[in-house]
Parts: structure tokens; C-alpha cells; sequence
């Protein structure tokens, strides 16, 4: 399997892909980006091996009126949520063995654990007012 990609014409197809409790792992990066494009092989790869989490790939410049307030410093960047708990929001080095490790550390989390993690620091906190994916997109067809 690999990736959804978030476009106008897919956002009911990826709204209805995140309902639930399920894992999702959104890249985030931008056409222009040579290290982006070389990143969607191995992204597709990843989802390919978790077919278990649904995988998004966002363009922020194409999908700004959803993702134009998240701080994206650099690409590729991950979010990682399960349900409505972000677990990860950041840069990501773009190899797929550390995205791959992130990704299945995450998992092995109950979700007790997921969710006191989610409010333990301030960065946490901030993540799950400004960067959950589902409110995202849920915001943006308001």
C-alpha cells in the first residue's frame, strides 16, 4: 500500500482515513524540495511496511489553507498521531530506517502512555492544540 496524498479532490477520502483510532504518519513537504521528492519513494515504502497506520503525504504550499499555521521549519517533517494524541511533530532526517524506528517506538506506546506523554512538556501540549491532523482538516472544510 502506499500513501494517500492530501489534495482538494481527496480530503473526504483522507478525512475518512484518519475517523477512529488509528495511527497516522503525515509527511509534510513542498514540490519544490529535491530532498521531499527524493523522500516520497521511501514514505511509500514505510507505509508499505505498516499497513496496519494510514500514511498521508502533504504538499504546505498546495494544502496551505489546512497546514498554513503549523510551524514547518525544515522538510521532510513528520506528524505522527494516534486517534486525536500527536505523538511527534518535527523535522525528520530523511532516511527511512530512523522515520521506520520513530514510528514503530511509538506504536508499542498504550495509549495511557500516549496520552500523558501528550501533555507532559509545553511542546507536547502545543502540538495537540495546533497540529492534529483530523481538527486540521476538519477546520479547513468549515
Amino acid at each position: 500500500m502506499s500513501s494517500l496524498t492530501l489534495e482538494p479532490d481527496t480530503r473526504d477520502q483522507v478525512a475518512a482515513a484518519l475517523h477512529g483510532d488509528g495511527w497516522i504518519v503525515a509527511c509534510l513537504c513542498a514540490a519544490w524540495c529535491g530532498t521531499c521528492s527524493s523522500y516520497r519513494a521511501a514514505f511509500d515504502g514505510l507505509a508499505a511496511r505498516h499497513p496496519d497506520k494510514t500514511f498521508v503525504w502533504i504538499d504546505v504550499e498546495d494544502q496551505a489553507d489546512i497546514v498554513g499555521d503549523l510551524d514547518v521549519e525544515n522538510f521532510p517533517t513528520l506528524l505522527v498521531q494516534r486517534g486525536d494524541d500527536v505523538a511527534f511533530f518535527g523535522t525528520m532526517l530523511p532516511d527511512p530506517k530512523v522515520a521506520d524506528r520513530l514510528i514503530q517506538a511509538q506504536a508499542e506506546l498504550s495509549s495511557a502512555e500516549l496520552t500523558r506523554q501528550a501533555a507532559s512538556t509545553p511542546e507536547r501540549q502545543a502540538w495537540q492544540r495546533e497540529c492534529n491532523l483530523r481538527t486540521l482538516i476538519a477546520n479547513a472544510d468549515e
